[in-house]
């Protein structure tokens, strides 16, 4: 039996801690010390990782908090500018959500190079997973917090039994390992007036549904050209999941109004100030005039808000099970969303097709439900 030995628990006051199997464990450590949520995160994220690239054939990574994917993303298919295709992922997945990316687990799909590295060790997080390391990124992974920043070097050949097990409250369940795979044949079955769906919008459905499928659920992900900009995570309701993931992707979208780009910061403000202070300025609430340089920013109009948020369009939603009411279409509409995958299944199926016809939505029931716990 192979045993590592955790800080704690849950919580600090849950001890002792360990993770082991009866062979070899999947994982090293390179530098600190994981906790159990670490490892949780970094199990689940790797998972999401490393799937995303088999549907995208593209670099991927994932912000990853509390079990849920803050973010997730692939390179884009052309990638431009200084950063190579694993960090421009990662800097994709940290930019959906990055006051909730803030303290995140990092998953990376490939090799974590230099540039990756150097990207990660100025962003406040708990640590990273990855296939592998270059000789330079894990010197400087090393050196982060003293050089008690977590790393993790995962076995990419790894493939669990199909049976997992877990105990709650001293009972034991036991369950085939959710080994689904996310392949185009989801989307063959489409049921609304409109039966386009784009390569593009294709990809971004798939990917959406692989994040569903770890994310805690109830879940709804909006996905834009690689990118997820909106996750609603762990909810009891479904319109609540897609209100939030919507609500998350509207303000994605409003970080990149003309204005925000261009609110006057302080020179040497840290970047979480920056992140709090335009996630405080979207909501209209009170600003430290010292994050600014001059007078603190007059807030969006309403009429400026919503001119924005009308040239939010083409966007890809998923959900982990079917929607039972039509007022997850119509709050999805308003978020710019044209294409939409879920099992069905519901007794309202056809209001809600309903619904997508009335918008010109491609709705597809893909048969499959991503329940995630």
């Amino acid at each position: 039996m192979t045993e590592l030995s955790l800080k704690y628990g849950l919580n600090p006051h849950q001890k002792p801690a360990r993770v082991y199997r009866e062979d070899s464990l999947p994982l090293t450590v390179e530098s600190g010390r994981p906790g159990y949520i670490n490892l949780m995160d970094a199990l689940n994220g790797w998972q999401l990782a490393r799937e995303m690239k088999r549907v995208a054939n593209r670099p991927a990574a994932a912000s990853f908090k509390h079990v849920s994917p803050a973010g997730a993303a692939v390179a884009h298919e052309v990638v431009v500018g200084e950063h190579s295709p694993l960090c421009q992922a990662y800097l994709l997945a940290r930019n959906c959500d990055p006051t909730s990316s803030f303290g995140d687990f990092i998953a990376l799909s490939d090799v974590c190079d230099e540039d990756t590295a150097n990207v990660i060790r100025r962003e406040v997080s708990d640590g990273v997973i990855a296939p592998g390391y270059t000789a330079q990124a894990l010197k400087i992974l090393r050196a982060k917090r003293g050089g008690a920043y977590c790393t993790l070097r995962v076995d990419p050949d790894y493939e669990p039994e199909p049976v997992e097990r877990r105990q709650i409250f001293g009972v034991t369940f036991e369950a085939g390992r959710n080994d689904i795979s996310i392949e185009h044949s989801l989307l063959d079955n489409i049921v609304s007036q409109s039966a386009s769906v784009p390569d593009r919008a294709a990809t971004d459905l798939l990917l959406s549904l692989v994040i569903l499928k770890y994310t805690q659920s109830n879940s709804v992900c909006c996905v834009k050209d690689g990118q997820a900009i909106g996750v609603g995570a762990g909810q009891q309701s479904r319109i609540h999941c897609t209100r939030l993931a919507c609500d998350k992707a509207d303000k994605w979208w409003l970080r990149r109004h003309p204005t925000v780009m261009t609110l006057p910061f302080r020179k040497g403000l840290s970047r979480p100030d920056r992140n709090n202070a335009i996630d405080l300025y979207l909501v209209g609430e009170t600003l430290d005039p010292a994050w600014f340089d001059g007078a603190v920013p007059e807030p969006l109009t309403r009429d400026a808000r919503e001119e924005w948020l009308s040239k939010l369009d083409g966007v890809s939603m998923g959900s982990d099970a079917f929607f039972p009411f039509s007022d997850s279409i119509e709050r999805a509409r308003r978020s710019g969303v044209r294409y939409v995958a879920e099992p069905g299944g519901s007794k309202r199926d056809g209001d809600v097709i309903a619904a997508c016809d009335k918008h010109g939505m491609t709705l597809c029931f893909t048969g499959t439900r991503l329940f995630h716990h």
